[in-house]
């Protein structure tokens, strides 16, 4: 059985770090394998509290929220602040080595026990894939298929309805970025990475085809996705980031953001601007360290900050804070840990009236100090909702004994709940669709349209010419389901497909791939992830789909069989290349 490892103290990394604080919660979910069933552990408690009835009186969710935080005991005020992940593929009945893993995590046996024993306001769905570059802090899965997720969703709700703040929906959440980080493969439409969106240009398709992802997330019971991705790539070092990003261009990426947001808002489902202020122009991790923006704090705003503010125009519900040393800011602390960066220019510069989400603290520059205490310093630093905090019962002590004692204001806490309740509340406007919708065939086509018009050729003639056949498709190693996945599409075209000898081979690369995976021997080599990678290339022809969802293959065997015309162009720029030669 898989078990999260609580890892100590690294302030001794991180020097004066320790002065100031990041906050940030999501809860996530997490699914074990099965193991022995391990000794009777702890069981949450039976909660002796009711929910509290919203003021009929106080009909708009502001003033409910306001009116519900004024009602609520200390202990709930703290629990609505925390969104942690949790082991167990369903609220209620988990394995043997769920048990553990909850037990590790907070004291309890299942999902549904730690909502009620820690009066959770929201948790955070997780998932693991190797390909996924924010896999390092996922450490299991609890996300299957859209009845598994829905019917998780309905017991956590269900366990959280019993609470005092019960009459606000819990916050459910998830990383579906789509590209290399989506945590719901199965059954879903599978929009393709952010890059794709960026070389389309299409701001219309943009909306329509982040509309298709918010209505299968909320008839999953997800009501809250940690998306769109705002960074503006800084080029070949970006590579936690990559595909990730819509682009280079701050004004292109910025259009691009405020069309995701309204698409999945007008789904019911929140948006999160992330990583605040912009990791794009980093080449560090921050799941491992803390990386640094060197830029002054005009090219900051001229560079990284554009597609947040036009993000929050948008009316995006959420800003995630990165944990980014912005050194024209605050120079050695995290921004997820600095009122200077989440208050003084999120809210007072550029605005921003919605609810601040830490980047997940279980990351190593959230780790410096202990759960406690970096979840009382991230609060105070501005944050309203803690992500993933890497030991709960800890953190869920640390705020309360901060209220008590004063170093976390009552002011500061009833203000940050009042903004996660009145975000609930709103969210609960919205009608669940029925699970039955997820994936519908009617997103077919605003993701194919998108798709079509994102294939780009950087080297080659745009004179539509299909590939001399029989073709062969290879591939780098790993890349077996993409390689599969465009054989098919390219006999559905017409293109006649042997398994090797073929007199054209087309080759893919994908996320991680360098030099040694590309292929001599290839006429045509294509980039299912950033581009960068075609300037090492000599094959006679290089084209990207920055993604490998079925629809970007079919969309590129099209123009392989001369059905189409590539007519995406780079959203970044590639050494010696043009953005299209279309």
């Amino acid at each position: 059985m898989t078990r999260v490892p609580v890892i100590p103290s690294r302030a001794h990394r991180f020097g004066r770090w320790r002065a100031l604080a990041v906050p940030t919660l999501l809860l996530s979910l997490v699914v074990t394998g099965c193991g022995t069933e391990p000794p009777a552990g702890p069981a949450a408690p039976e909660s002796s509290a009711t929910p509290l009835s919203l003021p009929s009186a106080a009909p708009d969710p502001a003033s409910q929220a306001a009116a519900l935080v004024a009602a609520l005991k200390d202990e709930d005020l703290v629990g609505q602040v925390l969104m942690p992940y949790a082991y167990g593929a369903s609220a209620t009945e988990v394995s043997g080595g769920s048990k553990a893993g909850n037990r590790g995590l907070a004291g309890v046996d299942t999902p549904a026990q730690m909502v009620e024993k820690y009066r959770l306001g929201g948790l955070i769905l997780v998932g693991f894939s190797a390909d996924d570059p924010t896999g390092k802090n996922q450490p299991t899965t609890n996300v299957d298929n859209p009845a598994q997720v829905r019917a998780l969703t309905d017991g956590l709700q269900a366990a959280q309805a019993k609470l005092p703040a019960g009459a606000a929906p819990m916050l459910i959440g998830t990383d579906q970025e789509y590209g290399v980080v989506t945590r719901i493969r199965s059954g879903v439409n599978m929009l393709p990475a952010a890059m794709a969106f960026g070389a389309a240009g299409d701001i219309g398709a943009t909306e329509k085809a982040w509309a298709v992802a918010g209505g299968d997330l909320a008839a999953m019971g997800i009501n809250t996705d940690f998306a769109p991705v705002a960074d503006v790539l800084g080029g070949p070092g970006g590579l936690v980031i990559g595909s990730r990003s819509y682009g280079d261009q701050p004004a292109a990426v910025a259009e691009q953001v405020s069309a995701a947001v309204r698409g999945l808002q007008s789904g019911g489902v929140a948006a999160a601007l992330k990583h605040f202020p912009g990791h794009g122009h980093t080449t560090g991790d921050s799941h491992d360290l803390l990386p640094v923006l060197n830029q002054d704090r005009k090219t900051l705003g001229t560079g990284d900050l554009p597609p947040f503010q036009a993000g929050i125009d948008a009316g995006a519900d959420l800003v995630m804070s990165g944990h980014l040393d912005v050194r024209a800011i605050d120079p050695g602390v995290p921004a997820s840990f600095s009122s200077k960066v989440l208050i003084d220019l999120l809210r007072t510069e550029m605005k921003f009236k919605g609810v601040v989400v830490s980047d997940a603290l279980n990351m190593e520059p959230a780790m410096a100090w202990p759960a406690g205490e970096a979840a009382v310093r991230a609060l105070n630093a501005g944050n309203d909702l803690l992500l993933m905090p890497p030991d709960l019962p800890a953190a869920h002590a640390g705020l309360l004994a901060a209220l008590r004692d004063g170093s976390l204001t009552r002011a500061r806490l009833t203000e940050a709940v009042t903004r996660v309740l009145t975000l609930r509340l709103t969210l609960a406007r919205n009608a669940t669709p029925p699970v039955t919708e997820v994936g519908a065939r009617s997103g077919a086509e605003p993701l194919a349209t998108l798709a079509a018009r994102s294939i780009t050729m950087l080297r080659g003639t745009c004179d539509g010419a299909p590939l001399a056949g029989p073709v062969t498709v290879t591939a780098a190693d790993g890349r077996g389901e993409s390689k599969k996945t465009l054989e098919e599409a390219l006999r559905a075209a017409g293109v006649q497909v042997a398994a090797s000898g073929g007199q054209t081979t087309v080759h893919l690369v994908g996320y991680g791939d360098g030099p040694a995976d590309l292929s001599s021997g290839a006429r045509v080599t294509v980039a299912m992830h950033l581009p960068y990678l075609l300037a090492s290339s000599s094959s006679p022809v290089l084209m990207a789909t920055y993604s490998s969802s079925g629809a970007q293959l079919t969309a590129l065997a099209n123009v392989l069989a001369g059905k189409a015309k590539p007519q995406g162009s780079s959203p970044v720029e590639v050494d010696g290349l043009p953005r299209t030669v279309c």
